[in-house]
């Protein structure tokens, strides 16, 4: 599992603002839950980041910022 923030260089739409727009979570599945950090704070699921990106990317005006490393199972365990 492993956090993440949509980072917004530039708002198309008007609605959500720029700079750190939304919070989230990758879980082991591979799949997705995000809270919106503006009014109306709402929160979604997607089947993977790639789809978020999909939908709310803005063509590259929005970016992931991952906060956590992926952890490597079984790495160093003998």
């Amino acid at each position: 599992m492993r956090r993440f923030r949509l980072v917004r260089s530039e708002d198309v739409s008007g609605c959500s603002g720029t700079g750190i727009v939304a919070e989230g979570v990758e879980f082991g599945d591979g799949r997705v839950a995000m809270r919106w950090c503006r009014s109306p704070c709402s929160t979604g699921t997607y089947d993977s980041v790639q789809d978020v990106v999909s939908l709310h990317g803005h063509e590259g005006r929005t970016t992931v910022q991952w906060l956590d490393v992926p952890e490597l199972v079984g790495v160093g365990r003998g």
